[in-house]
């Protein structure tokens, strides 16, 4: 058996260079950018005004207060979306509204609130508190300077890229091509959600679940009937997964029973198999093959060992593919709330629960078939072969 790290690296090695395409910027949440993107402008463009109020030379100010207020002559007005084409002279000021350019010698933005209009002359105001330089101005560049890097090579693009991108013009960006991943779930007593329930037969959940995860990654999940346990109907379903997919995700018939056919049927369609199992638990069965170009993820049938395998060896491969730089889950430090120990001589990933005083309890039943207590986790402990760990003890939970 391979030891994880390890599989995911011989996965990663077989795992074709990201292909770039070009998209609207305002389509690309979640798509990794292939090349970092500098900023052709600064941001702010020009100095502005932060709030409503007036543009003023702020030593005209000196000492103003409700008791001795400045008296300024209102010079002009502006607006976001407009300049003013004079100078801001001694004893004047500008009405000014947010976003507005500031104009030329005003060094300052006194808020509206700090203001009255005088009562006994028309086009005056008192300004009733001082100002320092700089006071209520967004200053050109304070935010992003022209050439900087906004976005960075190899990284996954949430709405805040979006904001920076289309704040400094960028209309277009090249992100990696999404990989088409098509998913197969096999098993005869499996039924599809919705179709009464027969005796023997069990809801199957798999697809849906995975098509979720391959979802978050950034690919494209296709979801294909139900295969029965038998090699012609694995053979088919396989065969056409392939032909139209980057590679196919299968859910069961990936052990060593009488009616697990995936592996077989892969090598009879010339398929090589990289490896077969990995030392973990849950998910010790997992196959990676690869045939023509395309590529083969077989995760077990239990979907509690499905969705930890595809977090651990999947879910790396899908983005390494798209040209993510980082493809490895969040992880943090934690104190046990509970003891817990691992008997076995494997690596078991128990699910886990962060609480909301920082520390981390088990989710619940820890077998491979329990998607209860799947539901109320939200993170993985790896637990070493025969650890014992006492309650207090600082862990390191990877996140989902």
């Amino acid at each position: 058996m391979l030891e994880l790290e390890a599989a995911v690296d011989r996965i990663l090695a077989a795992i074709p260079p990201p292909v770039a395409e070009e998209i609207p910027v305002e389509q690309c949440s979640g798509r990794v950018s292939i090349n970092p993107v500098m900023a052709s402008i600064d941001l702010p463009v020009f100095d502005n005004s932060a709030m409503d109020g007036y543009a003023v030379r702020s030593e005209d100010l000196h000492g103003a207060s409700p008791a001795n207020p400045a008296r300024l002559q209102v010079c002009g007005r502006i607006s976001a979306g407009e300049t003013f084409v004079g100078t801001v002279v001694p004893r004047c000021c500008v009405r000014i509204f947010t976003g507005a350019p500031m104009p030329a010698e005003a060094d300052a933005v006194v808020m509206q609130e700090d203001t009255r209009v005088c009562p006994d002359h028309a086009g005056l105001i008192e300004v009733l508190d001082v100002v320092e330089p700089g006071e209520n101005v967004r200053r050109r560049g304070e935010d992003v300077k022209q050439g900087e890097v906004i976005a960075g090579g190899g990284i996954r693009l949430a709405a805040a890229h979006i904001a920076v991108l289309a704040a400094t013009g960028v209309a277009r960006i090249h992100v990696g091509r999404q990989p088409r991943i098509g998913i197969l779930a096999t098993g005869s007593e499996l039924l599809s959600p919705g179709q009464p329930l027969k005796p023997g037969y069990i809801y199957e959940s798999n697809r849906a679940m995975l098509s979720a995860l391959v979802t978050e990654t950034g690919a494209i999940p296709r979801l294909y009937p139900l295969v029965v346990d038998t090699a012609e109907a694995t053979r088919s379903a396989l065969g056409q997964a392939l032909d139209e997919s980057d590679a196919v995700l299968t859910s069961g018939g990936v052990s060593v029973g009488e009616f697990d056919f995936v592996k077989s049927v892969f090598a009879e369609m010339g398929g090589e198999i990289g490896f077969w199992k990995v030392s973990m638990k849950p998910g010790r069965p997992f196959v990676f093959g690869r045939v023509e170009g395309k590529l083969l993820f077989g995760v077990p049938g239990n979907p509690v060992s499905a969705y930890v395998t595809f977090l651990l060896l999947v879910r790396p491969a899908l983005l390494h593919w798209q040209g993510s730089a980082s493809c490895a889950l969040f992880s943090h430090s934690a104190l046990l709330a509970d003891p817990v120990s691992n008997p076995g001589d494997r690596r078991h990933f128990l699910r886990v629960r962060v609480n909301s005083d920082g520390t981390v309890s088990s989710a619940g039943a820890q077998a491979s078939h329990c998607v209860g207590s799947l539901a109320q986790s939200n993170g993985l402990l790896d637990l070493a072969p025969g650890a014992n760990l006492a309650a207090g003890a600082e862990v390191k939970v990877i996140r989902f």
